[in-house]
């Protein structure tokens, strides 16, 4: 019977501190699940299934960039970020308001799965809370484990996303089963996702102005 190696014990602790993490980041309110929420209304969950996949996407500049200002954000990259992100928040609050105000007589026909991707990953890069994230907390993990053996790297970083693709996944399917119990529900759930949205995207332009 082969022996299990100090190696092998020490990915689990790895692997299970990335589906805790991830886990956490998934289910926590943000502007990424009020993006779920409307585009799953608008387009249908098959369509906006593809954007829970943004952050594999847009998290490797991301990374990138933290780890090589070792694990902080510079201040003005922040506040640019914020305020970047708070303006197409408000884009994205204001096509969610049009399908509150009209979610059955559009005659504008659903967007493609390749253009909910492209906006969730846009989203995420101006976003400052995933650099914040990577460089207070899963930046040191990963150069910690990393720095012992690159498996304890790639071990925390896939169990993390699985765990967070995983959440977005079930939130879209959720959704899109919600939105198919009643009109009035769709409409009150679109209302929610425009609030939210709105809500997300002042407040990261007044706080990126104030600094």
């Amino acid at each position: 019977m082969p022996s299990i190696s100090g190696l092998e014990l020490a990915l689990l602790p790895y692997i299970l501190q990335g589906v805790t993490l991830g886990f956490s980041a998934g289910v926590s309110p943000g502007p990424l699940q009020a993006y779920f929420l409307s585009q799953t209304l608008k387009n249908g969950w098959k369509r906006t299934l593809p954007a829970a996949f943004a952050p594999l996407i847009s998290d490797g500049p991301i990374i990138a960039l933290v780890l090589l200002v070792l694990t902080q954000t510079p201040d003005w990259l922040r506040r640019g970020l914020q305020i970047a992100g708070g303006a197409f928040l408000l884009y994205l609050a204001w096509e969610a308001w049009k399908n509150f105000r009209t979610p059955q007589q559009s005659t504008t026909p659903p967007q493609d799965a390749s253009r909910s991707l492209r906006d969730a990953t846009i989203m995420n890069l101006l976003n400052p809370n995933p650099y914040i994230f990577w460089g207070t907390i899963l930046g040191p993990i990963l150069v910690t484990g990393w720095r012992q053996s690159p498996r304890l790297g790639v071990g925390f970083i896939v169990g993390f996303y699985a765990a967070l693709i995983a959440v977005f996944v079930g939130f879209i399917v959720l959704f899109g089963t919600a939105g198919k119990i009643s009109r009035r529900l769709t409409q009150l759930l679109s209302a929610v996702s425009a609030l939210a949205l709105l809500i997300f995207g002042v407040y990261q332009a007044v706080a990126g102005v104030l600094g």
